[in-house]
């Protein structure tokens, strides 16, 4: 009998899980959030860290090292067959961000092919970045307007960016993902590190530490800051998604439970921190005021990272040069968090019996078709990142189940302290276990009762108002979908998925 993949070693599978938490979600999507509340965010982001990723990664790591399968048949194994449900659904939300996931790596390509150009251009003496914000300060805003709206270079470059992911984990967990990752996070923490630097040193650069670290009271009135701490932490950590289920599914028998995770959480949380520290100062860097800078910020604009950090680079000697780097360093960050979505329904898909090659061309090829909406319409992309970063919360709720389930006490003896070299206290783990059941079903419905548009159920005609972006009509009608077909398939499920 042939043996199973697995990691070669313990960095393997930690590479692994810094590439799976440390993305596009680091430089993206958190300086955004970071930008728009402060540190009042920081706060409860860090709380939610230790109160609700750290307990659910633990549950997932040792899900996948005992069980061994993917996310449905790793989730039904421990949870029982009448739960299968709730494992589809943490596969389904998974895949409602890998979709829109790749465009954001293809909107690092679409930048690296920029700067590259811009590059040959400063060496041929022909007009660069520099000389089209003198006669255009509103010049990349624009170009970002073109490539996140309907541009077909940007379809072209989310499908090879699937395509190039797809090929890396065709070859194998040892041979494709362990060594990209080898690679990737060691090149993206220098880079980190570098960019902040930079940052930093600009004129007026510390007055953007100091916002990013100061506390609004009034903030903490908001149900909005929660919901976006919690999903922030849950989006970036990968707490919730069955990632780290799928990772540690190809552990060796020995590998640390706790150890990893911890080294997962917090060096995800050292990556978003070295992001805001580089992306927040070089706003007010840039801006006429420190008023401006602020307004700008507090708009939540999706582009901060596209617009912002281009503008600060290109004003310093080398700057094209840097841009470059920066962007290959963004698109390594978010490669390497689509190799594990990408892997994860790999892994589902051999789960049903396919060799590791068909479940990759058809992971691939179904990943194509179903990102296609995303790359045309950034309205369609917001409205998936709404619907499926706080689906992540339910994920989430779904493993609590899991655990709460056995018992907290007992499944972490069972199954999270077996091989570790330490063990959390088994107080802390049972409390926030218990608490997190009741955290996620308040947040949530707190959210839900704030109402984020205009017509958060019925359009202004009294109609089911589902394709407004932000409505609670489009996610409880998707998340109820995808529930529905989970519950329907059940058993199928069930058998499909544990056959061996």
């Amino acid at each position: 009998m042939a043996l199973k993949e697995q990691f070669s070693s313990r960095w393997g599978i930690i590479l692994a899980s810094l590439g799976m938490a440390v993305g596009a979600g680091n430089l993206w999507r958190f300086p955004r959030l970071a930008g728009q509340y402060g540190g009042t965010f920081l706060i409860l982001w860090i709380l939610f860290l230790m109160l609700w990723s750290i307990p659910i990664l633990l549950a997932e790591f040792s899900i996948g090292k005992t069980f061994k399968k993917g996310v449905i048949g790793s989730f039904s194994s421990v949870a029982g067959k009448s739960y299968t449900w709730m494992g589809f659904f943490i596969t389904v939300c998974t895949l409602g961000i890998t979709f829109y996931y790749s465009v954001v790596t293809a909107w690092a390509l679409r930048y690296l092919g920029f700067f590259l150009s811009d590059l040959g251009n400063f060496f041929s003496g022909q007009p660069t970045l520099v000389d089209h914000l003198t006669t255009n300060p509103n010049y990349l805003d624009e170009y970002w307007t073109n490539i996140s709206s309907g541009n077909k270079a940007t379809v072209f470059l989310h499908s090879i960016a699937v395509i190039l992911g797809i090929t890396l984990l065709y070859r194998g967990i040892q041979k494709g993902l362990e060594v990209a990752n080898k690679i990737i996070i060691p090149t993206l923490f220098i880079l980190l590190v570098l960019i902040s630097a930079i940052a930093l040193n600009m004129e007026n650069g510390t007055q953007g530490l100091d916002y990013m670290f100061g506390i609004d009271v009034s903030l903490f009135k908001e149900p909005k800051v929660w919901i976006e701490a919690l999903s922030q932490s849950a989006w970036s950590t990968g707490a919730g998604w069955g990632l780290i289920m799928t990772i540690s599914s190809y552990s060796r028998n020995k590998e640390d439970v706790t150890l990893n995770t911890f080294i997962s959480g917090f060096g995800n949380n050292t990556a978003s921190l070295l992001a805001g520290i580089a992306i927040l100062p070089a706003v007010f860097a840039l801006a006429p005021s420190s008023e401006e800078a602020i307004s700008y910020l507090q708009t939540g604009n999706q582009a901060l990272t596209f617009t912002i950090i281009p503008k600060l680079l290109v004003q310093i000697p080398g700057g094209v040069l840097l841009s470059v780097i920066f962007f290959i360093a963004f698109f390594l960050a978010a490669f390497s968090s689509l190799l594990p979505m990408l892997e994860l329904f790999i892994k589902v898909l051999g789960d049903l019996g396919l060799t590791r090659h068909r479940s990759a061309l058809r992971a691939g090829l179904f990943c194509i078709l179903f990102g296609l909406p995303s790359a045309y319409s950034l309205d369609f992309f917001s409205n998936q990142d709404w619907v499926w970063g706080i689906g992540l919360i339910i994920s989430g709720l779904f493993i609590i189940f899991a655990v709460f389930k056995h018992g907290p006490s007992k499944f972490k003896k069972a199954f999270i302290d077996q091989d570790s070299d330490f063990s959390v206290p088994n107080l802390y783990f049972s409390v926030c276990i218990t608490f997190n059941i009741f955290l996620g079903a308040i947040l949530i419905y707190w959210w839900m009762s704030q109402g984020y548009s205009a017509y958060p159920w019925f359009d202004a005609n009294g109609n089911w108002n589902l394709f407004d972006v932000y409505s609670n009509a489009s996610i409880i009608t998707q998340w109820f979908f995808v529930l529905l077909i989970g519950v329907i398939l059940n058993k199928f499920l069930y058998k499909k998925f544990n056959q061996s």
